[in-house]
């Protein structure tokens, strides 16, 4: 299928490992010129380079880091078309899961919120404008099945993808009459460096239950959250979706969330 997205513009955030990465990486395939955001490259990123891939390095938790990857955005490729809101997960120094709601403090709470919605805030603040004066876009927020399945593990984590949710309807509402679409893609349990890396999720589930990284993600996580699939997704399966979503095939697609979780959620 030609997702007709070739010669458009576009920022990626969290771009150098897991959903990021695959996205950019999907993007590029389809011929989209991508400002790809992180903190640090990574070699599977630099695996990419090409004239239509720009890495801008950045700390979203920094207030003006939205707005100056945005703008370096423009500046490369003349403006915007796409942005796809990734970067999330456990900010520097905060550590999940949790044991309990009171083992998050307040400076979590903020670092938290910081990273997984304000950086996203300031993003579409920034991506706006651009997008508005070449007569609209596609934003796509990727939150998290935790938006909608509270969890006192996650809590902080959970209250801020929740926002993220909101902010997407608030956004399409406002913005979609004027031809800016906005979703979110909201995955489950994926294979990121968030499970994966040592001392990751894997490791600290594999502690408990007396056994592997491998068997937890293949077995033990799957079976402790009433995975329908069995099994974890896999980075592009997010991307697919969140390239879908950004195309002009989903011209009529505003203001909707779609669930990559391996049936996670069971509620209606």
């Amino acid at each position: 299928m030609d997702l007709q997205l070739s010669g458009r513009v576009a920022v990626v955030t969290g771009a150098s490992k897991g959903i990021g990465l695959a996205v950019t990486r999907t993007l590029l395939e389809e011929g989209v010129r991508v400002v790809a955001t992180s903190r640090r490259s990574s070699p599977a990123l630099e695996a990419l380079a090409r004239a239509d891939l720009l890495h801008v390095p950045a700390d979203l938790m920094d207030p003006d880091a939205p707005g100056m990857v945005v703008a370096r955005a423009a500046e490369a490729f003349g403006g915007l078309d796409i942005l796809v809101n990734n970067a999330g997960g456990p900010p520097p120094g905060v550590t999940l899961p949790r044991g309990s709601f009171l083992d998050a403090t307040d400076a979590e709470w903020r670092a938290m919120f910081e990273f997984n919605l304000f950086s996203a805030v300031r993003a579409v603040r920034a991506a706006l404008p651009l997008m508005l004066e070449r007569g609209g876009g596609a934003i796509v927020n990727v939150s998290s099945g935790n938006a909608r399945q509270p969890s006192p593990i996650n809590v902080d984590y959970g209250a801020a993808k929740a926002g993220m949710n909101n902010l997407t309807k608030v956004l399409s509402e406002e913005f979609g009459p004027k031809g800016v679409r906005v979703n979110t893609v909201s995955p489950g349990p994926v294979r990121t460096a968030w499970w994966t890396d040592e001392g990751g999720v894997a490791d600290m589930i594999a502690a408990q239950a007396g056994t592997d990284r491998d068997s937890v993600m293949d077995r033990v996580a799957p079976e402790m959250m009433n995975l329908t699939t069995g099994r974890l997704a896999d980075p592009q399966e997010v991307a697919d979706v969140v390239a879908l979503l950004v195309s002009p095939r989903s011209a009529n697609t505003t203001g909707a969330e779609f669930v990559v979780d391996s049936g996670f959620l069971k509620a209606v």
